[in-house]
């Protein structure tokens, strides 16, 4: 079905006259800036300021949201959520904060349950302001991507049957390059890619891809970006099935019998799995099915028992990362924060004050899209990538929440240990307001891999003042505390 492609906004004639106070404030403070735009891009950009959000708190900093077309010859548009940095943002740096799935939403997940400033904790009206925001050091942009995740849409169908990794990192490229025109004040600042879960994927090759455009890029298409952090990601295929059954053997959820099974039958370096395997498959994924396999020691939802199926495999089992658990995502310490989510962002006053679903889109708000049917490209592993670009001088960390059953903390050591970096300071504790927050190893050439005591695959959910910290001691290179003090 195709959609009419519309950006405009309708303003009714109560807020017409507040609208416009506003672009002409804007252009007074601003008018040297936006000189050197495209007014047209100036005027879009505040026309994307959000005002009257349901449920907000009262907070000092502005915030942004709407589409970006991503070309002028296709009809892709993609959704973003922007934060302003909480005090001082023309010195901060920006922060593009991806989600995975493959098909799933970092409005949903990252902005509105994770390390956005506003939070959807309950099934009332209200936001929660999120005292260990990301966007207390830096500016925050949450993009969703895809066509078809979220909010982002394209009006040629035969779009959807396009996607996959090469097609996302090129599309999440464009819609760079045309944001930065409308938010031209941030182009200069220090760039950074952060993800979790299949971002493993997105964000090392939309780094390659800027770092690669970067080399021959005109000052309006350079990106000024500086590296990349990644959490409980899919970044190996064998290293990280080989850990996911380490991990449930070692926290007592699978039996030996079937560890020993899965070890004999499965050959996750071939990838090519024989009838044998696919049944210790199907053990595993048993096996987990009345726990949280992203976070095992939490509750599970218990309003979503009566509609979850039982665990099967899709048409080809050459991986983990094929099945449908994707779609099963934690929702942290209420675990039924996921169908608050979608309730709130189906709100028809919610999505008019963000200025989303201006095409009436055909189906519902989902976390996790329902319309994303076929994946066309998905390599085995990403570490020549994340290795070319820790040569290349790029800051690159890696983290591990620990009680995270899905991309456990064993399966990202056995990847990273299979990039073969020297190592510069050895294996410690790392500290948080006096307690050991986990444990961090560095690397030479920038590289550093820490995890997060008692956290989920969403570790922001689970461990908010730890991942606050985390993403603190990225952004300014500086070394994880290594002591109480």
């Amino acid at each position: 079905m195709r959609e009419v492609f519309c950006f405009t906004m309708a303003v009714s004639q109560s807020s017409f006259l507040g609208f416009l106070v506003i672009v002409l404030a804007v252009f007074s403070v601003n008018g040297a800036s936006d000189r050197r735009t495209n007014g047209g891009e100036a005027l879009r950009r505040e026309s994307d300021r959000v005002l009257g959000l349901p449920g907000q708190p009262e907070v000092k900093f502005s915030h942004y949201a709407g589409y970006v077309r991503v070309r002028q010859e296709d009809e892709k548009a993609l959704f973003y959520w922007f934060f302003e940095a909480e005090g001082g943002a023309s010195e901060k740096p920006l922060v593009l904060w991806l989600n995975g799935g493959p098909g799933c939403s970092s409005i949903a997940y990252g902005a509105a349950q994770e390390l956005g400033p506003f939070l959807v904790r309950n099934d009332h009206s209200n936001l929660v302001l999120n005292n260990f925001s990301w966007n207390k050091v830096a500016n925050l942009l949450f993009l969703e991507a895809p066509v078809g995740v979220g909010f982002s849409y394209t009006n040629n169908s035969e779009d959807l049957h396009r996607l996959g990794d090469g097609i996302t990192a090129e599309d999440s490229h464009a819609f760079l390059i045309n944001w930065f025109q409308r938010f031209p004040s941030l182009k200069s600042h220090d760039f950074y890619i952060a993800g979790e879960s299949y971002a493993g994927h997105y964000v090392p090759q939309l780094a390659e891809l800027i770092y690669d455009r970067n080399k021959q890029a005109t000052k309006d298409s350079y990106i000024n970006f500086k590296g990349f952090m990644i959490g409980n990601a899919v970044i190996n295929d064998e290293t990280d099935q080989m850990g996911m059954i380490e991990y449930a053997w070692s926290h007592a959820i699978i039996s030996d019998q079937l560890y020993h099974s899965i070890n004999k039958e499965c050959n996750f370096k071939s990838g090519n799995q024989t009838i044998h395997c696919n049944s210790a498959i199907r053990g595993f994924l048993q096996a987990y099915s009345d726990i949280d396999i992203y976070s095992i020691y939490t509750p599970v939802c218990l309003s979503d028992l009566a509609r979850k199926s039982s665990p099967k495999l899709l048409a080809s089992p050459r991986s983990f990362s094929q099945h449908d658990l994707w779609h099963k995502l934690p929702s942290g310490y209420d675990p039924c924060t996921q169908d608050y989510t979608e309730k709130y962002f189906n709100r028809e006053d919610v999505q008019k004050a963000l200025h989303a679903n201006v095409t009436k889109l055909s189906y519902p708000y989902t976390a996790c899209s329902d319309v994303i049917e076929k994946w066309n490209d998905s390599p085995d592993s990403v570490l020549p990538i994340i290795k070319k670009l820790v040569k290349a001088g790029l800051r690159v960390w890696v983290y591990s929440g620990d009680t995270d059953g899905r991309v456990p903390v064993t399966s990202t050591r056995y990847s990273i240990n299979s990039l073969g970096l020297g190592m510069k300071d050895g294996w410690r504790a790392w500290f948080n307001k006096q307690q050991v927050a986990g444990w961090v190893v560095d690397y030479e050439g920038g590289f550093t891999f820490a995890t997060i005591r008692g956290a989920g695959h969403q570790v922001p959910v689970f461990a908010p003042d730890q991942s606050l910290s985390l993403i603190s001691h990225f952004l300014s290179g500086k070394t994880l505390p290594s002591s109480r003090f």
